[in-house]
């Protein structure tokens, strides 16, 4: 088995990558809509548990289907751990700052992410970044500074939540870029979702001790919501989009180049301004589009480095 880990790595598929990361952010940013929409009322602790507890069976089921001997615990176990729990953390952050800043603005300074990739790659993974990378990333921060407006009057600290949850992101995905790439997708995928219920249940634990009076998803530790026909088929349509969204992102990273693959990981800002538009009546000011469009010519020059 060593000798396997020794070999030369599988050689990139770009296209693969980018028609996967591309139907990713497409279906995640839907999700959030439907998560942030007023009528769902649920805790993260519900989503967590009860998103992955309708989405690991059809994991199991896909790979029985297609080869059962694959359905086995990843092989570099340690390194799917540490990716699900930067993941699980991630979703924490952004599902908390949902509540109090619009769909397109959290997205937005989510995005900070494809620009931490690309700073990551350099450090970690000794990828060169050309001047025109360099650019992209002073543009894209630029691009996101306008959509927070950090000195503006109503400012909120649950700005910088999304931005953590970017750093996480990129963290997570140069993992399985460095270290996962020989991972079968659905495994690394399904372990996610392992991690979020595991990271619920604690989460509920920890709400045993320290109660909260929200009946929403705004405080961390929130009661669960009233879970009625409506909001199973709210719950079955985020189980839908994340598994997309999981199986995308490993089949996205383990075959194309982080920064580049990152990237393609902006349209995500332009899907969450649709989804937030069409579910949620949110439509950003003229402002915050002029940062949006600097945040996606800042991707395009980023892809040409």
């Amino acid at each position: 088995m060593s000798s396997e880990n020794t070999s030369q790595p599988r050689a990139d598929n770009i296209p693969l990558a980018v028609t996967a990361i591309v139907l990713a952010v497409l279906a995640l940013p839907l999700g959030d809509a439907l998560i942030k929409g007023a009528n769902t009322g649920f805790a993260i602790s519900q989503i967590f548990i009860l998103r992955s507890a309708l989405v690991v069976p059809v994991f199991v089921a896909i790979i029985m289907m297609r080869n059962p001997k694959a359905l086995r615990l990843p092989k570099r176990l340690g390194w799917a751990t540490l990716r699900g729990f930067f993941m699980t953390i991630m979703w924490v952050f952004y599902y908390l700052s949902l509540p109090h800043l619009e769909l397109s603005a959290a997205a937005a300074a989510y995005y900070t992410c494809p620009i931490f990739i690309t700073l990551f790659s350099a450090m970690l993974l000794g990828n060169k970044i050309k001047a025109v990378g360099w650019i992209a990333v002073i543009v894209g921060f630029l691009g996101v500074l306008l959509i927070l407006r950090p000195k503006a009057d109503d400012f909120n600290w649950y700005a910088l939540f999304p931005i953590v949850s970017a750093v996480l992101y990129a963290l997570a995905m140069i993992a399985t870029r460095a270290k996962m790439r020989d991972e079968h997708p659905l495994i690394l995928a399904m372990s996610l979702h392992v991690s979020f219920i595991i990271t619920g249940a604690a989460i509920m634990a920890l709400g045993v001790v320290w109660p909260s009076d929200a009946t929403q998803g705004s405080s961390l530790f929130a009661s669960w919501g009233v879970m009625g026909t409506t909001q199973w088929g709210v719950m079955a349509i985020l189980g839908v989009a994340l598994l997309i969204g999981s199986i995308g992102a490993v089949v996205g990273y383990q075959n194309g180049p982080p920064s580049l693959v990152g990237t393609f990981d902006f349209a995500y800002v332009g899907f969450a301004v649709m989804w937030g538009i069409l579910l949620l009546g949110e439509t950003p000011d003229p402002v915050s589009i002029v940062g949006m469009l600097m945040i996606t010519g800042a991707g395009i020059m980023a892809m040409r480095q």
